[in-house]
């Protein structure tokens, strides 16, 4: 039973409890929702706000918010789309990209950290700019013709899994190691939990935080290549409105909006269950205005359910605690209950 009661305090366990029971009943409405290829499609979808979210774990574990990955994301599909069909080769393309993201994110982190803009408004700031940047920057046109090789990328498979999803899988759980395992890691979490007394403490929390920026732009970029791969051409209004559902994602699997506390496998775990809602209720046969309010509606019981779950096992175990505290005696009684137990053994 202690065993239980730790896994189920483990944040990414308990989504994972969430996410196997909205599977239970959503094949049970329609069996052809839990089918190996729907399955597929889902991971293969949900690779694209795996990305972002992990990349905005680093900045909401540092305390702050970054509310431009969307814009960031559009921009660096823009620059993979024109690059690729000017016919620049392929590696050139996405050291290019990601250059993108990392520049976007060395700028809201230097606003942040150095001249002391709130996060917030530091990042819906460079929003604005950054789309106008990619409108600007395409005309307000769609751009198409992505050349075929790149596109065909997409259906590359290895081991049954979409190369995405491979992708996806080995970013985060290199971060994962990065942030549990190095010093370097655990910085951002020092940083969030007390900024001050990290910073009384020696460590360069205006390095850490820029970093964390920097990092979420560069999980936009890698969101851009993966979209442009799969959808194949790339809308002017390419990654409008997606941040909310990037925090929402990253909050849903355990990262904290106050700082020092998450896990980028809660965060990933977090988008796979958001797009499972969306996608679920295709299969559902709900019409598509009903997606936001119930998407929201779900997510909500679900951040509910997990709060009243947590404080469950919390309770059980303080209760579990104070039974087992041991009772001192002292004088003569203590001495005789402890002669008695000698005696027993």
């Amino acid at each position: 039973m202690p065993f239980i009661i730790k896994l189920i305090k483990a944040r990414e366990v308990s989504i994972m409890i969430f996410m196997a029971a909205f599977f239970i009943i959503a094949g049970a409405i329609n069996p052809e929702f839990l089918t190996g290829s729907s399955l597929s499609l889902l991971l293969k979808s949900s690779m694209i706000l795996l990305l972002l979210a992990i990349g905005q774990s680093f900045v909401l574990i540092t305390g702050d918010i970054d509310v431009s990955v969307g814009s960031t994301m559009g921009l660096s599909a823009a620059v993979c789309g024109a690059l690729l069909v000017n016919g620049i080769p392929f590696w050139g393309m996405c050291l290019a990209v990601l250059m993108v993201g990392l520049i976007i994110g060395f700028i809201n982190g230097v606003g942040v950290a150095q001249f002391r803009v709130p996060a917030i408004i530091m990042t819906l700031g460079m929003l604005g700019i950054i789309r106008g940047a990619m409108l600007i920057f395409t005309g307000g046109k769609w751009i198409e013709d992505i050349p075929n090789y790149y596109k065909k990328l997409s259906s590359l498979d290895f081991l049954g899994l979409n190369l995405a999803v491979w992708i996806g899988l080995v970013i985060m759980v290199i971060i994962h190691l990065i942030l549990t395992r190095t010093k370097f890691g655990r910085n951002f979490f020092a940083v969030g939990d007390n900024v001050e007394g990290a910073r009384m403490v020696g460590l360069p929390v205006k390095r850490v935080k820029i970093l964390a920026f920097m990092f979420s732009g560069i999980s936009a970029s890698f969101a851009a290549l993966i979209f442009v791969m799969n959808i194949g051409f790339i809308p002017n209004e390419t990654g409008s409105g997606i941040e909310l559902q990037v925090i929402a994602a990253a909050v849903l699997g355990g990262v904290s909006l106050t700082g020092g506390v998450g896990s980028v496998i809660g965060a990933g775990l977090g988008a796979v269950f958001l797009t499972t809602i969306s996608s679920s209720l295709v299969y559902m046969k709900v019409p598509a205005y009903w997606n936001n309010t119930i998407s929201g509606f779900l997510l909500l019981i679900i951040v509910v359910g997990d709060a009243k779950l947590s404080q469950f096992v919390k309770n059980r175990t303080s209760r579990k605690s104070k039974f087992n505290k041991p009772v001192e005696l002292d004088g003569k009684e203590g001495d005789s209950h402890a002669k008695s137990n000698k005696v027993l053994m």
